[in-house]
């Protein structure tokens, strides 16, 4: 038996106007997303948690079967396992996102405009930490730089007593004052990313971009603290050898943690632009190679709905559809047996341009135990089953076992 999981990142959404009232899982042409829907187990998963926060550190974590309420040491940890940051259990660790924003008013009045200055391309970005890192760098802060304008920044013998800390996408559009930390202990952090302003203003690789009609990382924007993490082995848990296929250091990060193996894909970016095709295919190559599952992580939905592109949201899904299931499947083929579960793992809804904690549609389905589904797989249909996952955690055991 192989075992593979589609994880559309953020997929899930509500109603919205500019697509005719529709959500972009009912506009999106998914013939073979669908084909398999008419075949499968349809229904809904909790994968956030009363009390949790919807992100997706928290709902991947969850369809992989590892509760969070007992596993989860912040966001930024994990990542800095993916990029190979050392870390001591005394260590505080942050993403630090490179962003644009507005330029000509005072620090506490510029807005975000960009959490990701523009979707920053990862050589350019690791120019401007490596600035950071020259400037705002010392025995107790060290900047590390990730992938495209995900980074992070490790405080040696730091704390978590900081208050509230804000992700830059949350406040797309927004002055950014009322978002800082007020804190005693927050304050070393605040200074850090207010002196960034002043150090990026006539960065190189800004003013390259700027010529270029391209929005600058002018600033530093740090949050999603955490502590050293410890998953125990998913193949441990469930006896089986996975694969986690992602652009982002988050999974990246979940999977090592995990145990899982981590290959790389040439021209994965996380956006719209992604090597689609070539994560299908190194989904089936670790299968081929002798693992018995595979978690292929996209991101372009959930980068979509942040940036409020709800046309692009719709095209993301239709893309996975034709260059990933398309490949999978007809890679698939040649087993006796398999299992594909398709699911978000939290909505990123259009008009909020941020993540939501409403359950999301889930399918499952088995290649010698076909099934009647839906019609078409929506938010509308998965609800209309009746079926319904309230410990997202359990959801990987109820995949693997049933």
């Amino acid at each position: 038996m192989k075992y593979v999981v589609v994880l559309y990142d953020g997929m899930a959404d509500y109603p919205v106007d500019a697509l005719g009232g529709k959500t972009p899982m009912e506009v999106a042409k998914k013939p073979l997303f669908d084909f398999l829907g008419a075949r499968s187990e349809v229904g809904l998963v909790r994968t956030v948690a009363d009390g949790l926060k919807p992100g997706s550190d928290i709902a991947n974590m969850s369809v992989l079967g590892y509760n969070p309420s007992e596993y989860y040491t912040g966001r930024s940890p994990l990542e800095a396992v993916s990029i190979g940051v050392s870390m001591q259990p005394t260590d505080i660790i942050f993403r630090c996102n490179v962003v644009t924003l507005s330029q000509d008013e005072p620090y506490e009045s510029k807005t975000m405009v960009d959490y990701s200055a523009g979707d920053i391309s990862s050589a350019e970005s690791a120019k401007i930490i490596q600035t950071i890192q020259e400037q705002l760098g010392s025995d107790s802060f060290a900047f590390y730089n990730g992938v495209s304008y995900r980074h992070c920044l490790v405080w040696h013998n730091g704390t978590l007593d900081l208050g509230d800390m804000t992700p830059p996408h949350d406040i797309s559009g927004r002055v950014i004052g009322e978002y800082l930390l007020k804190s005693k202990n927050a304050a070393p952090l605040v200074d850090m990313m207010k002196k960034s302003c002043e150090i990026l203003k006539n960065h190189p690789v800004n003013l390259e971009r700027m010529r270029e009609g391209k929005r600058p990382a002018n600033a530093i924007w740090l949050w999603g603290e955490g502590v050293k993490p410890s998953l125990p082995s998913f193949s441990d848990i469930y006896g089986l050898r996975g694969s986690i296929i992602s652009a982002v250091d988050l999974l990246k990060g979940i999977g090592k943690c995990a145990g899982m193996s981590v290959p790389e894909v040439e021209g994965a970016t996380g956006y719209i632009d992604t090597n689609f095709t070539g994560k299908a295919q190194c989904a089936l190559d670790e299968l081929e190679r002798g693992q018995d599952l595979v978690y292929i992580h996209l991101e372009a939905p959930d980068e979509c709905g942040h940036r409020n592109e709800p046309e692009n949201k719709v095209r993301s899904i239709e893309l996975i559809d034709e260059k990933v299931l398309a490949v999978l499947l007809k890679g698939l083929e040649k087993y006796d047996d398999y299992k594909i579960m398709i699911l978000p793992d939290h909505p990123t809804p259009i008009k909020t341009m941020t993540h939501a904690r409403d359950p999301v549609p889930y399918i499952i389905y088995r290649k010698k135990a076909e099934r009647a589904g839906v019609k078409s797989v929506t938010e509308a249909t998965a609800a209309a089953t009746g079926v319904f996952i309230e410990n997202g955690p359990s959801i990987m055991r109820h995949f693997i076992e049933d």
